[in-house]
């Protein structure tokens, strides 16, 4: 009987230090967080661009089939995505796609770098989930562009994680 009363205070211990451990290392959250997304710092220099909707009919940039109002055709590149957004760079135009793909309230956000030290540039999709935006900048065509997809409040201007890099293209589209 005595072995038995053992057995169950060390069953007990177990448990009550698995209950301590599981409130200690869970994270509490802040008031005014947005939805557990942490902000992303930007150059000070970073130019914002609202993208526009693609004309309908325009093929769809990843799948190449037609969309009611969505994106570019030819090849995109650098294909880039995390929780939200899509972006990718369509050489021959220099036309950046952004893609929307949750509906939380926030907008996709393609940053757009250089290797040649041109200041950054976002494509912002305000258009709503589900869509496409472009935006048209003109890149030397013997310099790379890389990708950083996020997410964009406009209530706040400010951007948050989880983001993803793209490795760097030729703005001519030339590997």
């Amino acid at each position: 009987m005595r072995a038995n009363w053992s057995v169950k205070l060390s069953v007990l211990a177990g448990a009550s230090a698995l209950a301590l451990s599981v409130v200690a290392s869970a994270p509490a959250l802040a008031e005014d967080s947005s939805g557990g997304l942490q902000e992303v710092q930007m150059p000070g220099d970073v130019e914002i661009i609202e993208g526009t909707a693609p004309a309908p009919g325009t093929a769809d940039p990843l799948s190449g089939g037609t969309f009611k109002t969505a994106a570019a055709s030819g090849a995109c590149l650098g294909t880039t995505s995390t929780y939200g957004v899509k972006g990718c760079f369509q050489p021959g135009g220099d036309i950046v796609w952004s893609r929307d793909t949750e509906k939380d309230g926030m907008s996709a956000a393609v940053g757009v770098y250089t290797d040649y030290g041109r200041p950054a540039a976002v494509c912002v999709n305000k258009l709503g989930a589900d869509t496409w935006a472009t935006c048209n900048k003109d890149y030397r065509e013997d310099g790379n562009v890389r990708l950083r997809v996020m997410r964009y409040n406009g209530d706040n201007g400010k951007f948050y994680q989880p983001e993803a890099w793209s490795g760097w293209i030729p703005v001519d589209g030339q590997y």
